[in-house]
């Protein structure tokens, strides 16, 4: 090792000791990145308090641990994750926040009325908090309950109130649909406790749900909610226009806008309408009061009451009867009871405007544009098919107003390509084969091409088929033991090489080659139709086939 090491220069033993400390260094960070790789979270997202108490436990039993996330999450070996976890259940850890009804479980009875309502309060806000992230888009959440107070004065007595702090999963979003459910969540577990009174908010302070106003007659400013309505009715209308005129017209070639005046107010109304031409009997009642016994007439006294004989003088009075009706009329009546919706629309005013098309004419040498504004039919056509399809209502108050006017890029609009187009064949004369294949000059040009490089490599396959036959010739000629001048005489007396392997080859080959190229391609742009007539034919026999 000493006279390997002396016999090394400088160089060569920095070398060696940068790449023996790089392999150590390799070795240390990847054993060290296999310990840590071996640690899987025990616990995320912890409240301070609970990452303490999760701490000092695994302190006190001797566990190896990790902190990341801000102390948010703690790590352990992978192998003793299911048992520290049993473990720390068992110590009631962690908390989840808050605690809930289970501050209650041990009775305390020394405790006051307002002890009482407070540990309720904490033990409710609890409860919700839990149910709160139980939801897949929410990793934290606070509750703070108001409660309701009440009092015997009118002026003293206050609602109930809630606000909701939530603190969302990373790279999710929550729904409005699910920021309503929360809202009748705490609402529903608050006795007195109404939708409108619960604020959710997130991390950032952003409002999450709209407070909603009763009512608009006290002249405050529109709502949020009530304006978005308003704009989503303005873009339907427009998308409908959009759908119908699109395919008539194009994209680019209308522009329409719409205004919606809606009424936002709402309540009950009733209405009793009396009709004097119509009576109808409400009640009627009849009595019938008849007395049938016979009445003695005379003087009073007993003389008067004893029964007498027919001849008696004393006269007898027949019996009595009456009777009496009492009819009640009452005018008809209409009752009516009627709730007025909100949002309902009182106008609509919509405007369409449409492009005018260009019409270029060449005047000298240069083109001249003219525009021209649809037809009178055609106006009347777009303005029926618009008010069919936005429901014009003109009783109401609804306008519909229909412009032509041509648009900037109309204005400045490019003349077309001074390009003129094919004349076509005189009657009577002969097509040419371009206008047999009906392609494009260029695309024909191009095959032609092709087939020049075809006819080349024809030309090629023959040149060297005649330079194998020369090759046998001059075999032969080397077997039968000519001369440099037989050969000479059978080349013509030219120059002549010869191969590594004996064989002669003729030098007015590649001149030969080179010439014919020329002329197959002065042949191809001087007479195109016939090469495209040749096309044409191939292109029949490749169909038929």
């Amino acid at each position: 090792m000493k006279k390997l090491v002396a016999s090394m220069s400088m160089k060569q033993r920095l070398t060696i000791v940068i790449v023996v400390l790089g392999v150590g260094a390799g070795l240390f960070q990847l054993t060290r990145w296999q310990k840590e790789q071996g640690f899987r979270p025990l616990f995320q997202a912890l409240a301070p308090e609970d990452a303490a108490g999760i701490v000092q436990k695994l302190r006190e039993g001797g566990v190896e641990f990790r902190i990341s996330e801000n102390g948010t999450s703690v790590s352990v070996p992978s192998e003793r994750v299911a048992e520290l976890r049993l473990e720390m259940a068992g110590l009631g850890l962690p908390k989840s926040g808050r605690i809930g009804f289970e501050l209650f479980d041990k009775t305390n009875f020394g405790a006051t009325d307002f002890t009482e309502h407070v540990n309720y309060g904490r033990a409710l806000e609890g409860e919700l908090e839990r149910s709160i992230m139980s939801m897949n888009e929410v990793e934290n959440a606070r509750v703070h309950l108001t409660f309701a107070k009440d009092s015997v004065f009118v002026e003293s007595r206050q609602p109930a109130k809630a606000s909701v702090l939530l603190r969302l999963r990373a790279g999710t979003r929550i729904e409005p649909q699910s920021v309503l459910s929360i809202t009748h969540l705490v609402s529903s577990a608050v006795e007195g406790l109404s939708p409108e009174a619960v604020s959710v908010l997130d991390m950032r302070g952003t409002l999450l749900n709209r407070p909603r106003r009763a009512s608009l007659n006290d002249g405050m400013d529109p709502p949020a909610a009530s304006l978005e309505y308003q704009q989503q009715l303005e873009r339907s209308v427009v998308q409908k226009i959009n759908m119908t005129l699109e395919p008539l017209l194009g994209a680019d070639k209308f522009r329409a806008a719409a205004s919606i005046d809606c009424d936002f107010t709402s309540g009950d109304q009733s209405e009793e309408i009396f009709d004097p031409t119509k009576s109808v009997m409400v009640s009627s009642q009849k009595i019938e009061d008849s007395n049938g016994a016979p009445t003695s007439a005379g003087v009073p006294g007993t003389s008067s009451n004893l029964p007498r004989p027919e001849s008696s003088p004393v006269k007898t009075k027949l019996a009595s009867s009456r009777t009496s009706e009492n009819v009640t009329y009452q005018t008809s009546r209409t009752v009516k009871h009627l709730r007025l919706p909100q949002g309902t629309v009182k106008k609509q005013s919509v405007s369409v405007l449409i492009d005018q098309e260009v019409k270029w004419e060449k005047q000298g040498n240069q083109m001249q544009a003219t525009l021209v504004p649809p037809t009178p039919e055609k106006m009347k056509m777009i303005h029926d098919l618009i008010a069919g399809v936005i429901g014009l209502n003109e009783t109401r108050g609804d306008q519909l107003t229909l412009e032509t006017l041509p648009f900037e890029t109309t204005r400045n609009a490019e003349p077309p390509l001074a390009n003129p187009a094919p004349k076509a064949p005189a009657t009577g004369a002969t097509p040419s084969p371009f206008d047999k294949l009906g392609l494009p000059k260029n695309v024909v040009m191009g095959i032609g091409g092709g087939i020049v490089l075809l006819l080349v490599g024809g030309v090629v396959f023959a040149i060297t088929r005649k330079k194998g036959s020369a090759g046998q010739a001059s075999q032969a000629a080397l077997a039968a033991g000519s001369s440099g001048e037989g050969v000479g005489a059978l080349t013509g007396g030219g120059a002549q090489s010869v191969s590594e392997n004996g064989m002669r080859q003729l030098p007015g080959a590649k001149v030969e080659m080179n010439s014919l190229v020329a002329q197959v391609r002065d042949a191809a742009r001087k007479d195109a139709d016939t090469y495209a007539e040749v096309l044409q034919n191939w292109l029949v026999e490749e169909k038929v086939r």
